[in-house]
């Protein structure tokens, strides 16, 4: 057991503040936090880093800024990735709580804006949503629709994300 905890010590040099850290050291913490980055990643759900929304976009800022630490040694090694596992076991609590109830799934991940209704755009939604009308329509052209008149429908999804579709 004293082999094991050598080795750990001299790859990842836990026992040592960051600045006593070698290069070595650093290079396989990194390797390390991204393998298991990966793995934590994937007991997750699929779309975590899919079309995320704002819930999802700040665990990975979370989970990258507490990671990042323990690479550079600026908070213990092994609590860190603890810490990180709990966070990623948290999201996914509150991804199924969100899942079987509406209202914490609008206050979790927020709800879609319909900005576009039968070719009228609504501009208070607009507004509301910090959008000017030259972005709308850039949005529109990356969905393949050259006019506003040609949208049946048109959402900022939670994500967003413009969807549209036409008339």
């Amino acid at each position: 057991m004293d082999g094991l905890h050598d080795l750990i010590e001299m790859l990842l040099g836990v026992s040592l503040r960051s600045q006593h850290l070698n290069v070595a050291q650093i290079c396989f913490r990194a390797a390390v936090i991204y393998l298991v980055m990966i793995a934590f990643v994937r007991f997750g759900k699929k779309r975590f880093l899919g079309h995320a929304t704002a819930f999802d976009a700040i665990m990975v800022i979370i989970i990258g800024s507490t990671a990042a630490r323990a690479i550079t040694g600026n908070a213990p090694f092994f609590e860190t990735l603890a810490a990180v596992f709990v966070l990623i076991g948290m999201h996914w609590v509150i991804s199924l709580i969100s899942r079987e109830s509406p209202a914490i799934s609008s206050l979790v991940k927020g709800h879609s804006t319909e900005l576009v209704r039968d070719g009228h755009v609504n501009a208070q939604a607009l507004k509301a949503a910090h959008m000017t009308r030259d972005d709308l329509d850039e949005d529109l052209r990356q969905e393949g629709v050259d006019q506003v008149a040609d949208v049946k429908e048109a959402q900022l999804e939670r994500s967003g994300q413009l969807s549209a579709i036409r008339k």
